[in-house]
């Protein structure tokens, strides 16, 4: 085995649902658990970043959450699991590969995952690291207005070219005017997932509906090493939520990603990786 290539795709029945979940590298090194946030599959941590973590060492794992990709779907609007059944999932995605403790990255959304977990699990959780998340507390800014008026409304469903150009533009608005963001590699990207996803009228709707119990947990009680990375051209989450999760999470380290919005740009892999890297390291066994 190479440890930087695929090990390919399985489905595991994991709780209730059946999640399609991918590998890359040396399973005896230390594994880094990618979760991604609303409405997007597995393949917005793209193979290419993958492999490149992968390439350091590291035992990379990306998934499917429900209602995205090749995972289990569930009624347009009618999810029947809530937020904390999602952080079960990726917990016990780690027993299905017999990963002991993992380094678990979080995006956008999921950081509530990362949260559930280094409470409630922190035996799990070698370390954390937020990616264009937040604190979620008073006081914070609201998204953009350019956000707001960048994002079309909702296609029709059954329309792939029309889904598929709803989710380019929404990716190129929630870049925040990045000068990163390649919108021909966007549209690539998006197309495979639209292909490759079993219900993607409850991809886009079936996230932004289940019940987000959890909440009541707090950052400051997380005990794992914390990376928290922001984007300066961030419209979803401003840049203030970064700071605020780095100050809320003792001892954290900040990095702020310039020029990248609410996402993580291939140009900036070379800045990412690396932190990511020398983050995970202290968990090498």
């Amino acid at each position: 085995m190479t440890d930087h290539l695929s090990n390919g795709e399985k489905l595991f029945k994991i709780n209730d649902a059946e999640l399609c979940v991918e590998t890359f590298g040396n399973s005896a090194n230390p594994a880094v658990l990618l979760i991604d946030g609303a409405s997007a599959s597995m393949l917005w941590w793209e193979t290419e970043l993958c492999e490149r973590i992968a390439l350091g060492g590291r035992f990379v794992i990306r998934y499917d959450n429900r209602d995205t990709g090749r995972s289990t779907n569930y009624p347009p609007g009618r999810p029947s699991y809530a937020f904390t059944d999602l952080a079960g999932d990726a917990h016990s995605i780690l027993d299905a590969l017999h990963v002991e403790r993992a380094h678990v990255v979080c995006r956008s959304m999921s950081g509530g995952i990362g949260l559930i977990m280094g409470v409630d699990h922190p035996d799990r959780v070698e370390s954390l690291t937020f990616v264009s998340t937040s604190t979620g507390e008073d006081g914070l800014p609201s998204a953009s207005d350019e956000l707001t008026s960048g994002i079309p409304e909702n296609p029709d469903p059954t329309d792939s070219g029309a889904v598929v150009d709803f989710v380019v533009a929404s990716a190129k608005a929630c870049s925040g005017g990045s000068p990163y963001f390649d919108e021909a590699a966007t549209r690539v990207l998006v197309e495979q997932d639209v292909a490759r996803t079993r219900d993607i009228a409850a991809t886009l709707v079936n996230h932004y509906t289940m019940s987000f119990d959890g909440s009541s947990r707090d950052f400051a009680s997380i005990k794992a090493p914390t990376l928290v990375v922001h984007g300066d051209h961030d419209p979803v989450l401003p840049l203030p939520h970064g700071h605020a999760l780095h100050e809320a999470i003792p001892g954290a380290e900040l990095l702020i990603l310039e020029g990248a919005g609410h996402d993580l740009p291939r140009p900036l892999w070379d800045t990412f990786v690396p932190a990511l890297l020398q983050h995970t390291e202290r968990g090498r066994r």
